[in-house]
């Protein structure tokens, strides 16, 4: 706005001031009768407002179009109506004296300083270098004179708007630094609102825990229907079943280890299914297989070893016969 007034007077000062000073004339110019008229001054006051609003238009235009654009560049308009609304707790002392003496306080007041030793020098600087100049006003006509003037008037705005620049070059960024480190969130705020978001972290946890047992108890459930267990023989444990009408190859019902392992065995034993030892097959399909999944091609032979065991074994024990030895299983590839 300083920039726009500065320019605007140094070069529109000669032709503002003449039509000004030939409006001013022709005010002081009136007849007899009309000094007379008790309507005149009214009158008379009408013309010369719109006389000086004439001979003002460019120079507001142009401040018009700087106050529109001036805020384009920083981010666009804001218009809001919570600027009218007073707001009391502005009229505390006590917070006004708290704010006054902040850390937040001293910087402004600091800042505050420098703008005016800035703008205060470069005005004091523009006087000594303009003073013949302004000194000289009094000699010249008076339509050049007031031209001149307002010429001076706009030099001197400019000088203050180049002051103002080197303010707002550090200022702005120091400001946009300060508007962004305020608008961030505290630890505590980002907790809250990961709480907030996605729960509790200790309710989470005990959520978590609830549906891992459940899960646990629906894979228990599945032992006593599987046709084998094989074991690590102590870390791992790993439930096959086969049924070869609603599956292409066997499917892992429970697999686990160390304690769950051991949980499985013993689920196993007690309702009679088969245990087999193979420690190479036990970690392969504890490592690739997950609940519900049919085992991959590549252990085909070594978990069809173990199922000829498992048909071995109930053969055995449906003639009553002694159980077959465990065959040895060949690892998987």
């Amino acid at each position: 706005m300083l920039l726009a007034a500065g320019g605007g007077l140094y070069g529109l000062g000669t032709v503002v001031g003449g039509r000004l000073l030939a409006m001013m004339r022709d005010a002081f110019a009136f007849s007899r009768a009309e000094a007379l008229d008790e309507a005149m001054p009214l009158r008379a006051l009408g013309t010369a407002a719109g006389d000086a609003l004439l001979s003002t238009a460019p120079l507001l235009g142009l401040l018009l179009v700087a106050a529109l654009v001036a805020p384009l560049l920083i981010g666009g308009w804001n218009v809001s109506s919570e600027a009218l609304v007073p707001k009391w707790e502005r009229l505390d002392p006590v917070r006004g004296f708290g704010r006054l003496f902040s850390v937040a306080g001293l910087i402004e007041l600091g800042k505050s300083l420098a703008r005016f030793a800035i703008v205060g020098g470069a005005g004091a600087l523009v006087l000594w270098w303009q003073a013949d100049e302004l000194l000289a006003l009094g000699t010249r006509p008076l339509q050049g004179a007031i031209g001149e003037s307002l010429r001076l008037t706009g030099l001197a705005l400019l000088a203050l708007a180049a002051s103002l620049v080197l303010i707002a070059a550090v200022d702005a960024p120091l400001a946009l630094w300060q508007h962004r480190r305020a608008l961030r969130m505290t630890r505590q705020e980002v907790r809250d609102e990961l709480r907030e978001n996605e729960g509790n972290p200790e309710v989470r946890g005990k959520i978590r825990a609830r549906q891992q047992a459940v899960a646990r108890s629906r894979m228990m459930q599945e032992v006593p229907r599987a046709d084998v267990v094989v074991t690590n023989p102590t870390h791992y444990a790993v439930a096959l079943r086969y049924d070869e009408r609603r599956a292409r190859a066997p499917v892992v019902v429970a697999k686990g280890a160390d304690l769950i392992a051991a949980r499985i065995r013993g689920i196993a034993e007690e309702h009679g299914v088969p245990v087999l030892e193979a420690p190479p097959l036990a970690r392969a399909l504890h490592a690739t297989c997950e609940l519900g999944e049919e085992i991959p091609a590549r252990l085909y032979a070594s978990v069809a070893q173990v199922l000829a065991y498992v048909y071995q074994l109930r053969a055995a024990r449906a003639a009553g016969r002694a159980p077959p030895a465990a065959p040895t299983v060949d690892p998987p590839p």
